[in-house]
Order: C-alpha cells, then structure tokens, then sequence
C-alpha cells in the first residue's frame, strides 16, 4: 500500500481517514501531523494511525502528501517541508482559493499537485469531491487520489483548474445553500402551525428523497419536477411562485459571487 501523510488532522482530514480505513486502507500505512498532544492522541485512539508532530519527517517518506491545513498558513507550512517531499510523492491540496501555481511557487515545480475540493457532507460518507491536476501528475498518482476522495463519497476530476472554483460553486459551497433552504422551509412549517420537529424531519427527509430521486434516475432534474406538478394544483403554484421571484436568478448571483470569492482568494493567497 501506498504511504499517506495527513498534514493537518482537523474534521476533513478525521473524516477521510475514517473513510479510508472503512473501504480497507491499512491505518499502518496512514500518517497524521499535527501539532498538539491531543489531536495526535485522539487521531491514534480513533483510527490506530501513526502521528507526529514533524511535518518535515512524516513527508520524507511518502507517496501521497495530503496537505489540510487552513488557507492562511499554507504557504509557511509548504515552504518549511518542500525540500524534505519525495520526488515521487503527489501533493494534495484540499484549501480552496490556493492555486497550482502558488503551490509550485512553494514546493517546487516538477512536485506532482493536486487541487481537491471535498465538501463538508464527506463526514457522513455521502461527500462530492472536484479534482484538477498539474501535468506533472501521473496516472498511478491519480488513481490512488480518486481512491482516498471515494472512500467518502463521489468524486470527479475537472479540465481546467478554473473549474474548481465552478467546483467550488456548486458543491463546496453548496451544502450551506441546502441547509437555508431547509432552514427556511422548518420556520415556514413551524409558522403554518407543525411542531419545530415535525417541520424539521418532513423538510430534511424529503430533501434525502429528493436527492436519492435525483441521484438514481435516468429523468433531468426538470423531468423530475415536472412529475412532480399536477396542472393546477400546490406544487405548480408554488413553482410559479419561485418563477415570479426569479429564483434562478438568484442562485446565479449567489453561486457566481462564490466563483468571484474564490479567484480573489487565489489572489490573495498568492501574495
């Protein structure tokens, strides 16, 4: 088996391991660095993993380098342990508005780096994942980063690093769009006179339903709605309802300021 180095152990990076280790990764071949006594003893505890505190020396071996590190300190964790990676490791980024080339700038050109946008539904195993990744990048690397992202989910590689931050648009971020839509649908329920619980499990299980619906059909999402709208009846009015208030709209705004967000984060970070 490969060697996998978490830099980082927070609740993505916990969560892919756990995921990892469910779909028959070794934990001995699993790495953690992290720099507090109870972070490494909780990750050993949970996940019979090896832990450090060194970054430089957990990296010396590696195949994979799995940085999950928050975007601010990136570039000084980079730096400080470029010259200890492997020629033969692939890195993988999972901080959003961190690009390729910042990553290079850091550790080198000729590292092999992946981008991986997961999203937060990953700690329950039902995660989506964008992938992009440089030309250094071989097959065999690819191969052993869609295996680490699928043990928690779906996961997908992209054309153009400009396509994570679309990514990033529809499901890094999208998960917190869902749950205002819920949101709002239990505080609409709860006004029209259901109790707070029974609002919130017939909003959430039907969003589950809906999903499952989407997920395992050959129909469009359209074709799905349209089953769904009996002329004339609740459903349509209230659809008619988003299309007055131009709720396409709004998702393009929403989702295009999160495309905006992300490219100033790249540039940002890149300073």
């Amino acid at each position: 088996m490969s060697s996998i180095v978490f830099i980082g152990g927070g609740n993505m990076a916990s969560c892919i391991i756990g995921g990892m280790i469910s779909q028959g990764f070794e934990s001995t071949d699993i790495m953690v660095s992290v720099p507090t006594q109870i972070s490494r003893d909780r990750l050993k505890s949970e996940f019979k993993v090896q832990v450090t505190d060194d970054n430089r020396s957990a990296v010396a071996s590696a195949d994979v380098v799995i940085l999950a590190v928050k975007p601010q300190i990136m570039r000084s964790v980079a730096l400080d342990m470029s010259s200890a990676i492997p020629a033969k490791a692939v890195v993988v980024s999972i901080a959003a508005g961190i690009s390729i080339e910042s990553m290079q700038a850091w550790l080198g050109d000729s590292i092999a780096i992946v981008r991986a946008m997961p999203n937060t539904p990953s700690l329950v195993g039902t995660g989506a994942t964008g992938l992009y990744a440089n030309p250094t990048t071989d097959d065999a690397q690819q191969q052993i980063v869609s295996k680490i992202f699928e043990a928690v989910g779906y996961c997908c590689w992209v054309n153009t690093e400009a396509q994570i931050n679309a990514v990033i648009a529809v499901s890094g971020s999208g998960p917190a769009y869902f749950f205002r839509i819920l949101e709002i649908m239990q505080l609409v329920g709860q006004e029209l006179g259901l109790s707070e619980d029974i609002a919130r499990q017939l909003a959430s299980q039907t969003a589950l339903g809906a999903a499952k619906m989407a997920k395992n059909s050959d129909l469009s999402p359209a074709q799905l709605r349209e089953q769904v709208t009996s002329p004339g009846g609740t459903t349509e009015r209230a659809l008619n309802t988003f299309q007055q208030e131009d709720l396409e709209a709004i998702f393009r705004k929403a989702m295009t300021s999160a495309v905006a967000r992300a490219e100033q984060m790249s540039k940002d970070f890149s300073e």
